[in-house]
């Protein structure tokens, strides 16, 4: 399933975008913004909630960018819910503040939006989520780093929440051939990791050739709270 209320980056973000590769590829950790098509897969989770409820949903982006998937779950938002947007990076913390006054799609969102600055596993967010999109390089990071985010993200999300992240198609060929054995095994290990994550709490994915580069997509689903526990 994909929906057309996607909006793809502006040119501006784009350069931004790039700019900011550059300079933070180890924490960026792409070549370019999502697609308008990757984020209609990574936000199909929240389309799953919607169906048959009008309550309000809370969202979680974290590893906005300059803002890509975050615009399109502004067009997916209806009156009450809230989206937070966590990023680190300062720059593209000050575009996203910026474009949620300039942008004709976040300015005019129904929903509250909020920008917050920092590190997932530090900040204070004060609720739990429906929906948590991750746009974060795990490939990048520590094996530690991404299994003290997962236990953050489940710990965010309520019973039955769903998660959605992505990984780049090759990423593994890539790293595992590079020099030194060090980063060989950095990534096996997170890759090992994220298996396990993926094994227990698995909810679907499928491959978006229209990104660059193509990625696949993965969704989660926390686990429900047992109906005699929750009597």
């Amino acid at each position: 399933m994909e929906t057309t209320h996607t909006t793809s980056a502006t040119p501006a973000s784009r350069l931004a975008f790039l700019r900011e590769a550059s300079r933070t590829q180890r924490t960026t950790g792409a070549i370019a913004p999502s697609s308008a098509r990757l984020a209609a897969r990574l936000a199909e989770p929240l389309a799953l909630e919607r169906r048959g409820s009008r309550r309000p949903l809370s969202v979680l982006e974290v590893g906005a960018g300059t803002g890509s998937v975050t615009r399109t779950l502004a067009r997916l938002s209806r009156q009450g819910d809230r989206l937070d947007v966590v990023e680190l990076n300062p720059r593209f913390v000050d575009l996203l503040g910026r474009a949620m006054v300039t942008d004709p799609v976040l300015s005019t969102a129904p929903g509250d939006i909020r920008i917050l600055a920092g590190s997932i596993t530090e900040l204070e967010l004060g609720g739990r989520y429906d929906v948590i999109i991750s746009c974060l390089p795990f490939a990048n990071f520590e094996p530690g780093q991404v299994r003290e985010i997962m236990d953050r993200y489940l710990s965010l999300l309520v019973p039955g929440g769903r998660l959605s992240y992505f990984r780049y198609l090759g990423a593994r060929a890539v790293r595992t051939v590079l020099p030194g054995r060090a980063e060989a095994v950095r990534y096996r290990s997170v890759a090992t990791l994220l298996a396990g994550f993926e094994s227990r709490y698995g909810a679907g994915g499928s491959v978006v050739w229209g990104n660059l580069p193509p990625a696949r997509v993965v969704h989660l689903r926390s686990a429900r709270i047992p109906a005699i526990d929750a009597a």
